[in-house]
């Protein structure tokens, strides 16, 4: 669930502590024609008058190619594409070659983690899978059922590095204020937001499988000796595993109208700050 967002860059995404659930104002995703779609500015062409005279005579294929023009990027590819579009945005240039975001943290290399950090993160991450999976599973929208048994979950292999931290001598910390907010905040949306819901679901399995996997094999290699956990191992081939996931959530989002998807892309920067509060822990 970890995004490679830099720590101290998502203290500066959302100034309130609340995290209250609410329908994001709109920030971008509205103007495909702006500058964060790569589009251009639509001007005024130099023979108004043949134009307007032109109009009436072609206004459906008129209409057909103002339609064109607001394609959103990633959209011929399907839903997901989008949504991999706006979180690859929220990357810092050195971590994707489409970031936007100023470098703000150092390096994962330069971190200094702690086992005791360590611990908490893992506490926290657990507390948040076991929330997806729980809202999975119950299905308050019948779309949520897709998503059972994608292979990608994570609860289990978590308990499992949890108890060999045990083993260790470890004492196990309870979960604290930024996995509580997080599972909070899920179970909020899922309830009636499922839009919303399924941009977090996304970014927190997707995260982890890519960015996720790099931070955990960083910090094993500083502090565990380079044992690799339980939490960054999946059975069966994992790029099946995401395709399989892709594949659902895009034909979820075939329902959807635009203004929905609009509002699910709306999210993806909670998703990036909520999960950057945890991801923080390491540190701690």
């Amino acid at each position: 669930m970890a995004s490679i967002t830099p720590i101290s860059q998502s203290q500066t995404l959302f100034n309130n502590p609340q995290f209250r659930a609410r329908k994001p104002q709109t920030m971008f995703l509205t103007n495909p024609n702006s500058k964060f779609f790569g589009g251009k500015s639509s001007s005024s062409s130099s023979a108004g008058g043949a134009v307007r005279v032109k109009k009436a005579a072609t206004a459906e294929p008129a209409a057909a190619a103002e339609k064109q023009r607001r394609r959103y990027p990633g959209e011929a590819k399907g839903f997901v594409e989008e949504m991999r579009f706006v979180a690859m945005k929220l990357h810092t240039r050195d971590q994707a070659k489409e970031g936007e975001k100023e470098s703000e943290g150092p390096p994962v290399a330069k971190w200094n983690p702690t086992v005791d950090g360590y611990l908490r993160f893992l506490v926290d991450s657990k507390l948040v899978y076991d929330t997806l999976e729980g809202i999975v599973e119950k299905a308050a929208f019948p779309e949520y059922a897709e998503f059972r048994n994608t292979g990608l979950e994570r609860s289990e292999s978590l308990a499992k590095d949890l108890e060999w931290f045990k083993e260790q001598g470890h004492a196990i910390p309870e979960p604290s204020s930024p996995g509580v907010t997080y599972a909070n905040h899920l179970v909020d949306l899922s309830e009636k937001d499922p839009q919303a819901f399924i941009c977090h679901f996304y970014n927190i399995y997707f995260a982890h499988s890519a960015g996720g996997r790099m931070i955990g094999k960083k910090v094993a290699e500083m502090i565990l000796d380079k044992k690799e956990l339980e939490f960054y191992k999946w059975n069966g081939d994992l790029s099946q595993l995401l395709q399989g996931v892709r594949d659902k959530l895009n034909r979820v989002a075939e329902s959807w109208t635009r203004e929905e998807k609009n509002h699910c892309l709306e999210e993806t920067e909670k998703s990036f700050k909520l999960s950057g509060d945890i991801l923080r822990l390491i540190l701690s």
